[in-house]
């Protein structure tokens, strides 16, 4: 049996108070960051494949099913406000298509082809990369992208809770995180989506970060979106040109990102 599919190493779980469910749950949440550690060097070598492609202008494909697609899609869908990169840059696919978002979709994950057949209404093409997320490593959709994409030459990896997967045999980069039996049997939502969340932080935030998005430990690119990036950006050009706050919003909003309004004052300090 898979180790996802394990019984929980906790049982009568409706007869536990609320304080000791959730100490409960606690505890082997604090598991999950562990078990990523030992998956770094994975991890770096699913980085460093995909980042040479991507600085020549190649993108990022996230592909899954239920949670491990949703979470992909989470991802992708906060690259464009958190760096500043086009919308198309990192892109989230989940079986069933967008209506799958909030409402699972009978048996999408089952097809082999599907996948297949998203990715092409994308033009992937060998400077692309394709990460398949499935906490079971056995999902269709995700087996069947991971192999059409490799025949296109993409650069490919995968993020399992597996191990020896049929997902990770179908990838170059396979990233293996075992966390282990979840607290309710089966429910891969938890600690196996946790540990998939975290591990395309790593991803997406390493890459973004070496292409050129993060200046110091600041989000220069970040979209002006909601008041609350607006004061971010002000702060930080403020910090940045020593300006007061009126004026370095005055510039932020005029040239649009951090990094434009720093780099407009330097050319001409006022």
């Amino acid at each position: 049996m898979m180790i996802t599919e394990t019984s929980s190493l906790h049982d009568n779980l409706e007869s536990w108070s609320t304080d000791a469910l959730l100490k409960g749950i606690n505890q082997e949440d604090q598991k999950v960051a562990f078990a990523i550690e030992k998956t770094l060097p994975a991890i770096t070598s699913l980085v460093e494949a995909i980042l040479p492609n991507m600085r020549q202008g190649g993108r990022l494909f996230y592909i899954g099913a239920g949670t491990s697609g949703r979470l992909g899609i989470v991802d992708a869908s906060e690259c464009p406000p958190t760096f500043g990169v086009a919308p198309g840059r990192v892109v989230g696919l989940i079986a069933g298509g967008d209506g799958a978002i909030r409402k699972a979709v009978e048996f999408a994950e089952d097809d082999l082809e599907q996948a297949a057949k998203d990715l092409t209404e994308h033009q992937v093409g060998p400077l692309d990369a394709v990460v398949g997320i499935a906490a079971s490593g056995r999902t269709p959709y995700v087996i069947g992208g991971l192999r059409f994409a490799q025949n296109l030459g993409c650069v490919t990896g995968s993020i399992v809770c597996n191990p020896g997967s049929a997902v990770a045999a179908a990838s170059q980069c396979p990233v293996e995180v075992l966390v282990g039996p979840e607290f309710v049997t089966g429910s891969t939502r938890m600690k196996s989506g946790t540990a998939q969340k975290m591990v395309l932080n790593m991803l997406s935030t390493a890459l973004m970060i070496q292409l050129g998005h993060v200046k110091g430990n600041r989000m220069v690119d970040m979209q002006l979106s909601n008041i609350k990036l607006v004061e971010r950006g002000t702060n930080m050009v403020a910090e940045q040109t020593g300006l007061d706050a009126n004026k370095a919003k005055e510039l932020l909003l005029q040239y649009g990102s951090v990094r434009n309004a720093v780099d407009a004052w330097r050319n001409n300090p006022k």
